[in-house]
């Protein structure tokens, strides 16, 4: 009886350290794909997103787009209609941004150039790498922990874009400034702050998008896809300059990786356009990729 009695309390034992550990695997920010971290990505498929965002509710621009720091006025968006561009890139939130005075951008100015026919790429210049290479964004490094600041800033965008009438389903970009991606720590911490980021914005109903230097955040971003990390980016937007624009040629991507109507070329910057009397810097951009959607 007494053997029979230990049995019994070893068994129970045993179930309880079981569900605790199943417990604490579904509740980690971080379940793997093959050992590496990761939480779940709205995607199973290639590039941490599947299928075409057309079938979820997005809205998809194809076609040649502009960004600049500060959001032009109505009057010059009006006057650029002469260009052949119909897409442009505002910097809607962030404590990175290089221009944090955008007078014109509100959401009466969000509702008057949708109704112009322009689609938005919306860009959040949030926390940067620890090892950003750009001296102008060292002062606001992604802190100690990752995650929860990660998290937190995903927050501030869904709240920013709502705050300007940009519906769920609207893709988000987060822009994180080319960094140092050889260094491991460094890498690391960056790549939980996106993936943090990313998963708060998809779990509010946007759609998570990434745009770096081809070269360093954007190879460091596949790379980790083909480790199987989860809950990455569900947009690219890639910056090679002075190359010709090509949203499915670029080398550091698989060619199925963020595909389809998932990826934007940034293929020259600081260049500066005159349309209808009216001139900009800009970056040149082509694009292949979900918009902001208006409410």
């Amino acid at each position: 009886m007494e053997r029979r009695k230990k049995i019994i309390q070893y068994l129970v034992a045993m179930l309880t350290a079981l569900a605790s550990f199943v417990g604490g695997l579904l509740s980690a920010p971080a379940t793997a794909v093959g050992g590496t971290s990761g939480a779940s990505a709205s995607g199973t498929g290639p590039g941490g997103a599947a299928g075409d965002p057309l079938d979820e509710g997005t809205e998809v621009f194809q076609g040649q787009a502009f960004d600049t720091c500060r959001t032009p006025s109505l009057g010059a968006m009006s006057a650029w209609r002469k260009s052949h561009y119909r897409a442009v890139g505002v910097y809607f939130g962030g404590r990175g941004r290089a221009c944090k005075r955008q007078p014109n951008l509100n959401r009466s100015w969000m509702v008057s150039v949708h109704r112009d026919g322009w689609n938005v790429l919306p860009l959040y210049v949030g926390s940067q790498s620890p090892c950003v290479i750009s001296d102008n964004k060292k002062h606001v490094p992604i802190g100690d922990r990752p995650w929860e600041q990660g998290t937190a800033e995903g927050r501030d965008a869904v709240e920013a874009a709502a705050a300007l009438g940009m519906a769920r389903h609207s893709a988000l970009y987060l822009d994180m400034e080319a960094y140092d991606q050889g260094q491991r720590a460094c890498a690391e911490t960056t790549l939980e702050f996106v993936r943090a980021w990313s998963r708060e914005v998809r779990r509010q109903g946007y759609v998570p998008g990434f745009y770096s230097s081809a070269g360093s955040g954007v190879a460091h971003m596949d790379s980790a896809r083909r480790d199987g990390v989860r809950d990455l980016p569900e947009v690219m937007w890639f910056a090679r300059w002075r190359s010709e624009p090509n949203t499915d040629g670029e080398p550091v991507l698989a060619p199925d990786a963020w595909q389809p109507n998932r990826r934007i070329h940034q293929y020259e910057g600081d260049v500066t356009e005159e349309h209808g009397g009216v001139p900009m810097q800009i970056d040149r951009n082509l694009v292949d990729a979900p918009v902001a959607v208006m409410a």
